[in-house]
């Protein structure tokens, strides 16, 4: 049995559907691929961006005189617009709160309603029927500017932690950097008196450098586990998202260079190129041709080492400089198997190895305990939003001022008032005269 929702005391409550205008699209929607990246008139969509591109033609344009909201009926999201714009293709509801709302108080309660997500279906139809909390006028004006002051707090809070993690990001490049330059270890190898680094092509370090079986892989419900580029794209391999799988057999007849062991490093080739990732693991797998598989020969080379040095920001220009293609750029075997890679010794490249899985380490826990935060604030948001439409940020408030919220000033006298306003301006049908005949 549903639970009734006690209303503050001089709310009332509608559905959602009464308490906005929509504004008609016909004739003015544009396509995406109709936008540009510079003109005009801006477009607002019901995409994630606030502004998706501009168009030039005026004929298009909304005219806006009061703030309005946007709701995306295929990705519930809600924006505020105060300024005139050319609506966005299907899916761009345009709703101007009507009289007895705030504009803003109407944003923020838009935005704390629980649509259930239908995922790329339509959810215009529910938002339309759920319950929406009318407070007298004055305590709307209270909500929506306490909701300014705080959500901008959460807002400050959310940015400073997402720069955190664009610190961390870079912090991790730097690492990467310093480690395949020799500066990460200068000291420790000028104690230790190890001799110079040398210059060596990737395939002279390597058993082999092959990539995944050009022909299309037989299909099967389960047996080997077949992996595409976004089964490795976070650098590490995820088993629990493979969705393709190829008979035994076919794995058997697989060359022994196309066979991934322990120590092998897999390295994608085609579209998100350039990420190295260490095969940790006995069981055995195949791969996509995107993917190129490379066999480091243990006795001269750390496969930890050599996997740090393909990842880093040295390396990746390199590939971008000899990637070749244009829908999806390449890199050839050939190419991969001329890498250049500058090598210390074996001892030096083990400490590499050594201070980058710490310092990662160290980045690691700290972009957690971010993560972590980031979780609590995005929370935070819809918490002080359920408050503020239970009444809770306001209720000294309306202890404190309570003409303001009773007799002629609750929600409920002001929704009457409207109404017999917009009664008595109807205007009056037209009689139409009866001919009379002889």
């Amino acid at each position: 049995m549903m639970k009734e929702i006690t209303l503050p005391e001089g709310w009332t409550s509608i559905i959602t559907t009464n308490g906005f205008e929509q504004i008609s699209t016909t004739g003015k929607k544009v396509k995406t691929k109709e936008c540009q990246k510079q003109g005009v008139y801006p477009v607002i969509d019901q995409g994630q961006d606030d502004i998706s591109g501009y168009i030039d033609d005026k004929s298009k344009i909304i005219d806006v005189k009061e703030p309005v909201c946007i709701f995306g009926d295929h990705t519930r999201v809600i924006k505020w617009v105060d300024f005139s714009f050319v609506p966005g293709a299907d899916g761009t509801k345009i709703l101007k709160p009507l009289p007895f709302l705030i504009p803003r108080f109407a944003f923020y309660q838009l935005k704390s309603l629980d649509i259930p997500d239908k995922g790329y279906s339509r959810h215009f139809k529910f938002l339309k029927e759920i319950d929406f909390g009318i407070p007298p006028l004055a305590e709307q004006k209270v909500i929506a500017d306490k909701l300014d002051i705080l959500l901008a707090q959460v807002e400050s809070t959310k940015a400073r932690l997402e720069r955190i993690l664009q610190i961390l990001k870079r912090f991790r490049q730097s690492v990467l950097t310093a480690a395949v330059s020799g500066k990460l270890t200068e000291e420790w190898r000028e104690i230790n008196s190890l001799g110079e680094w040398k210059n060596r092509l990737l395939k002279d370090l390597c058993r082999s450098i092959s990539d995944g079986d050009h022909q299309a892989p037989p299909r099967a419900d389960k047996g080997i586990p077949f992996l595409v580029i976004s089964n490795v794209s976070n650098r590490l391999i995820n088993f629990d998202e493979v969705s393709r799988w190829v008979p035994t057999d076919y794995y058997n007849s697989l060359k022994a260079i196309r066979k991934p062991e322990n120590g092998d490093i897999l390295y994608t080739v085609t579209g998100s190129f350039g990420i190295p990732v260490i095969v940790n693991t006995d069981e055995p797998f195949c791969f996509q041709r995107h993917i190129a598989i490379i066999k480091p020969n243990h006795e001269i080379v750390d496969f930890k080492f050599l996997s740090i040095y393909l990842g880093s920001p040295t390396v990746f220009k390199h590939a971008e400089e000899v990637a070749t293609g244009t829908a999806q750029k390449t890199v050839s075997l050939n190419n991969l198997r001329n890498f250049e890679i500058n090598v210390p010794t074996r001892k030096e490249q083990t400490e590499i190895a050594r201070r980058v899985k710490q310092l990662f380490a160290y980045a690691d826990t700290i972009e957690q305990q971010v993560q972590n935060a980031l979780a609590r604030v995005n929370n935070l948001t819809q918490s002080i939003l359920a408050k503020a439409f239970r009444g809770e940020l306001t209720e000294q408030w309306r202890k404190d001022n309570p003409d303001l919220i009773s007799g002629d000033n609750s929600a409920e006298a002001l929704l009457e008032k409207i109404k017999a306003e917009r009664e008595a301006i109807k205007p009056e049908k037209k009689i139409q005269a009866r001919k009379i005949t002889a």
